[in-house]
């Protein structure tokens, strides 16, 4: 598997994200949000309110950060965000879930999509069998006073 799918195929084991944006006051704000979905391509997908504070930030500063991580599995994804005013797609994602954010359902005024267009991502993945692999190789450098190595089933650095 190339690293690209496999970044992907990571991501689309995460219900939740971390999304980062620019505040307005140029600081960094990290907000937890549900992922509505996540496209082949690697687009990720958000459903926000379009008052919120993250659809102002975007206004000034597209540039985005999207982090994950569970367990043994890390993720990080960096993109241009955009909100979108698409009902059709709306419908497409909705769950019944986010009626607490929004009581009205999919039919509120409020809801906005918000598109992740993934510039580059990297990921670690220490689970399974390629995590006892790591360790053995972190035992074996740490006796030799050197650091591990790593390879692409475990960590990598992707562009999209």
């Amino acid at each position: 598997m190339d690293t690209q799918q496999k970044l992907i195929d990571l991501v689309k084991e995460f219900d939740n994200a971390m999304l980062v944006t620019r505040s307005t006051d140029r600081t960094l704000d990290a907000r937890p949000m549900a992922i509505a979905e996540v496209e082949k391509d690697g687009q990720i997908w958000f459903v926000t309110d379009r008052n919120s504070g993250k659809v102002a930030d975007l206004m000034l500063d597209v540039e985005v950060a999207v982090t994950m991580q569970s367990g043994h599995k890390f993720v990080s994804i960096s993109g241009t965000a955009e909100a979108v005013d698409d009902r059709a797609k709306l419908n497409e994602l909705w769950k019944e879930a986010w009626k607490v954010w929004f009581p009205e359902g999919k039919a509120s005024q409020a809801i906005v999509l918000l598109r992740i267009e993934p510039l580059h991502g990297q990921y670690w993945d220490n689970s399974g069998l390629q995590g006892v692999s790591y360790l053995i190789k972190a035992g074996k450098a740490y006796l030799q006073g050197k650091r591990p190595e790593t390879d692409e089933a475990t960590n990598a650095y992707v562009p999209l």
